[in-house]
């Protein structure tokens, strides 16, 4: 299928169509948004040279120098060189059919139409695969022309709930662009007076005729007017849609606003909020976080756990109906906000449209998506032999993070006798990029791409921990040997099931060889170690382990996909202290040391294994 993306330049590629995740749905996109402020912000960021992009995010440059730190220059090299060759899927507002639902994605029917938001998921893509907490199913009389601007709608939707505002009250919308002018009929459609400002004179006339009750284009001319329109008390709100690195939205949102007024910041401004003006009319600021509650928060997008309606009465996905209610109302038009067209094929036109050297105006830009589609797993890069090579071992890889791309799939291509044959990743952007990058022959989403290729004889694991067992288990059935990347699996029942399957293909002689990932004990100086440890003697074994820190919000600490870092890490050296002492462990004790982190499994502890014969 086709899709946009953003490397030095925005490109439209062939990739493999995404296969339907359990609480997913796979949409056949018809519209898609482009956003000039936000994509063009991603635009200029993808052209800035490594200074360029250091100064711009001072925050990753921090994350970078503390890896650095913790794991050494290479590491921290080979980590930044892979996230900045890797390319952006563009977008995230778009339209279409359902085409397949997963399991527990409740709510949803092939055919459905339906609204889809953001980043990663509603891109500039023929097929993509939303959570079910992102994308809402479009009303009828709306089309889906106008449902592609779903995002923008939500998030406007989302500032004027921020603000609070109530009937018959004044409001300042800074910056007239898609999220302005569609803030300005959200605004009126709940009986609030509104008033606009931007630097561009037809975004003002645009406004108006968006029923905006005063605009201008120069600050100092819209103080002038708000003062009578106010009857000189002030807006009851300003709401700061502009994108501008300095501070002069927020210092307009103070000097115009009434005592006990309110100003809330949408998009990306300097916020150095002058304190006279905010203190002496005691004003509230706040900042609209995107589409509203759930946004940013894995629980609800990722895993579809919706809030509590009683509780949170307006979240994202609340929001995105709230907004596509008011298309089929009438109250909102996006219409005559359409500056543009293109399909797919000429996406890289629409960015050279919104792109800074540009001299042709746009506003909301759509590309558009062909009817005919048929979705193809898999994309073959090289041309296979025509004869398998004697004495060489085909590898097919499931997962390509950033453990697989900067040690398993180096590691392996270091050895003469593997030949990298298939790669499958969870998208078909991150698949055709690593596949490449490393000389796989095809990529694919499609796990049953790797178990039904004949030619592969070794299936490497390299995914998420949750999903071990269960592709362990397939690439087994398939006949494949496995290496699989610790640990093996999350819990005992999965253990169980495995161990069940290996003396079933005991009975029959097929038994295919398993590995896991184990390597402290093939470290030169384990092996050295060994060699002292040889008389049969009891051992007392001191092992201290600094790992550093993970960040409360990474997957590991998820006991759902990571299991924590018992399972995922200590794991490691109980592998090797059984190697050391040469039998397993006949008893643990263990104590946690309290990190503070609510909801988190601990990662501070303390183990003691005591061994059959007297190790300790």
């Amino acid at each position: 299928m086709k899709q946009l993306i953003q490397s030095r330049k925005a490109t439209t590629i062939e990739v493999p169509a995404p296969v339907c995740r359990d609480g997913h749905i796979l949409v056949k996109n018809c519209y898609s948004l482009v956003s000039r402020g936000t994509e063009k912000n991603a635009i200029q960021f993808a052209r800035k040279s490594l200074l360029g992009k250091a100064k711009s995010r001072p925050d990753l440059v921090a994350r970078v120098v503390e890896k650095a730190r913790r794991d050494g220059l290479m590491s921290a090299y080979d980590t930044v060189r892979g996230h900045l060759g890797t390319g952006l899927a563009l977008g995230y507002s778009s339209a279409g059919h359902v085409i397949q639902v997963g399991s527990g994605a409740e709510g949803f029917q092939v055919s459905d139409r339906v609204a889809c938001a953001g980043s990663g998921y509603a891109v500039h893509a023929e097929v993509i695969s939303v959570p079910i907490n992102l994308a809402a199913v479009v009303p009828a009389g709306v089309s889906l022309e106008e449902a592609s601007f779903v995002t923008i709608g939500a998030i406007a939707v989302q500032a004027v709930r921020t603000a609070e505002l109530r009937l018959g009250e004044s409001v300042l919308v800074i910056g007239l662009g898609l999220i302005g002018l569609t803030l300005v009929q959200v605004l009126k459609s709940a009986g609030c007076r509104v008033a606009g400002i931007d630097p561009v004179t037809s975004r003002c006339a645009l406004a108006r005729e968006l029923a905006c009750d005063l605009t201008s284009v120069d600050s100092r001319d819209i103080e002038r007017q708000l003062v009578d329109w106010t009857g000189g008390g002030g807006v009851d709100a300003a709401i700061i849609a502009a994108s501008s690195p300095d501070n002069q939205p927020v210092e307009l949102a103070a000097r115009v606003c009434r005592h006990g007024g309110m100003v809330v910041v949408v998009g990306a401004v300097g916020m150095n909020l002058p304190r006279r003006p905010f203190y002496e009319k005691e004003l509230t600021f706040r900042v609209s976080r995107s589409y509203g509650p759930g946004r940013y928060d894995p629980e609800y997008e990722e895993k579809g756990r919706d809030y509590p309606f009683a509780y949170v009465r307006w979240t994202e996905k609340r929001n995105m109906e709230s907004f596509l209610e008011l298309l089929r109302a009438g109250k909102v038009t996006t219409r005559p906000l359409i500056s543009h067209r293109f399909p797919i094929d000429q996406a890289a036109d629409a960015y050279g449209l919104i792109s800074e050297d540009s001299h042709q105006a746009s506003l909301g830009v759509l590309l558009s998506y062909p009817e005919d589609y048929s979705a193809k797993y898999r994309l073959d890069l090289r041309t296979p032999p025509t004869r398998k090579s004697s004495g060489r071992i085909s590898v097919g890889l499931l997962g390509a993070g950033n453990f697989a791309r900067s040690v398993l799939i180096p590691e392996l291509q270091r050895l003469p006798e593997v030949e990298l044959v298939g790669l499958c990743s969870g998208t078909g952007l991150g698949a055709r990029e690593a596949a490449e990058r490393f000389g796989f022959r095809f990529c694919t989403t499609s796990e049953d791409e790797i178990w039904n290729d004949g030619e592969i004889d070794l299936v490497v694991i390299a995914t998420r921990h949750h999903l071990h067992a269960r592709q362990l288990i397939s690439s087994l059935r398939a006949g494949k040997h496995v290496f699989c990347e610790k640990p093996l699996c999350l819990n005992l029942e999965e253990l169980s099931s495995i161990v069940a399957l290996q003396q079933e293909f005991g009975r029959q002689n097929l038994a295919p060889m398993i590995m896991v990932g184990f390597n402290r004990r093939f470290s030169p100086m384990i092996c050295e170690i060994k060699e002292h440890l040889r008389d049969n003697s009891s051992w007392m074994l001191q092992l201290r382990v600094n790992a550093g820190s993970i960040p409360a919000e990474h997957w590991i600490h998820d006991p759902d996909q990571g299991g924590g870092r018992i399972i995922g890490e200590v794991c490691h050296f109980v592998d090797l202290f059984s190697y050391l002492v040469g039998e397993s462990a006949g008893s643990v004790l263990a104590v946690a040391a309290s990190s503070g982190r609510s909801g988190h499994l601990e990662e501070n502890l303390s183990v003691r294994l005591t061994y059959p014969g007297g190790s300790v």
